[in-house]
């Protein structure tokens, strides 16, 4: 796909999340390509991609509620 007159690849899903440096990095899958092909990429590089990267963090955050409940209800 082309933006802006350059060539860029279609984001098909975040996968991860680390911080490198002090830098947020996120794991992205490739549309149309395997796991093999998976990059780290900084989130400024993500900008047209924000709604998957909302989308990821949000399940992350679901994700931590829910096992801070599971937590609570062990004690």
């Amino acid at each position: 796909m082309e933006v802006e007159g350059v060539e860029e690849w279609e984001v098909e899903k975040i996968l991860n999340k680390r911080k490198i440096r002090g830098v947020d990095k996120y794991l992205v899958r490739w549309k149309g390509f395997t796991a093999e092909s998976d990059t780290w990429e900084k989130e400024k590089d993500l900008k047209n991609v924000k709604k998957l990267v909302e989308d990821f963090e949000g399940r992350v955050k679901a994700e931590i509620k829910r096992q801070e409940k599971l937590d609570r209800a062990e004690k």
